[in-house]
């Protein structure tokens, strides 16, 4: 009763907006497509849109109906690319999810031998999730989630595969280089230079800054990590970096770590995976890999 066609207009008409863009998209008439639906509708005695002058307004039954779409789609589109790779004689592609600014450098470590053990597999990393990291898993838009915050949930599975401590990353020159540790309060007239990322979602603000009611002076955000550390080590501001990390980079910038607080933030990178797919050879590859990766 419900076809492949209906969740697809009503995905296209969500994304574009109009029945003509919807239409024009799915390589349909604007006639076949309202046909398409007007049919559905009286096969399931349901509206799933009104019309309102020009616009469309979904119906609570057609809300329900595009996030279907928007959870099975996903899942068919993936299916067909596996098997025409499978076609090929190619066995896969891997789709990394990263919610970790600073693992990037991690990861190179771990996809350059991976390449090397699996050439009929590739690999594709992605960042920006339509509905955060946790929905792009469940969705089928990723086959791997690597995030410092697993979510635990059903279905899926989170692996531990490194530890790291999240430090303090100062000039050389900056008063606070010569302490052990750091308090809350040393950071009061300080820039604070992140990634671009909610502090909400950052460990420096959520575990070490927010719980004692205090926050930089300043705070800035910066994509890239040799950049940050650059403006770090030109007196510009401090950073909170995964001491591995900074470690890579003291030396020819003239950098110091400091713990933050007396027992220091210790964190965990975790791979996440759906539980149904936990047996596939080259994702349990991959975890091999990135749990024997430590620096």
């Amino acid at each position: 009763m419900i076809e492949r066609i209906h969740l697809a207009i009503l995905r296209e008409i969500d994304r574009q907006g109009t029945l003509t863009n919807a239409a024009n998209q799915l390589c349909l008439t604007q006639s076949a497509l309202s046909h398409n639906i007007k049919k559905l509708e009286q096969q399931i005695n349901v509206k799933l849109w009104i019309k309102d002058g020009r616009n469309l307004r979904l119906t609570p039954a057609g809300r329900y109906m595009l996030s279907v779409s928007q959870r099975i789609l996903p899942q068919l589109e993936h299916a067909e690319h596996v098997i025409e790779q499978f076609a090929q004689g190619l066995r896969g592609n891997l789709r990394i999810g990263m919610e970790c600014h600073p693992c990037y450098q991690w990861l190179l470590t771990i996809v350059s031998p991976f390449l090397a053990a699996w050439p009929d597999v590739d690999v594709d990393v992605k960042q920006a999730f339509q509905f955060g990291g946790i929905g792009a898993l469940f969705n089928h838009d990723i086959d791997l989630l690597i995030t410092p915050d697993p979510l635990f949930k059903a279905g899926l599975s989170f692996i531990p595969v490194f530890d790291y401590e999240l430090v303090l990353v100062v000039p050389n020159s900056h008063p606070l280089s010569n302490k052990q540790s750091v308090t809350p309060t040393d950071i009061r007239n300080e820039t604070l230079i992140t990634y671009p990322v909610p502090p909400e979602r950052l460990d420096i603000f959520t575990q070490f800054l927010t719980p004692n009611q205090c926050g930089p002076k300043k705070h800035k955000t910066i994509e890239t990590t040799d950049i940050m550390l650059q403006m770090v080590s030109a007196g510009r501001g401090v950073t909170a970096l995964p001491s591995w990390l900074a470690e890579q980079y003291r030396e020819s910038l003239s950098l110091t770590t400091i713990r933050l607080g007396t027992t220091g933030i210790h964190k965990h990178i975790h791979i996440g995976i759906r539980e149904s797919e936990e047996p596939i050879d080259y994702i349990e590859s991959f975890i091999t890999m990135a749990s024997m990766k430590s620096y």
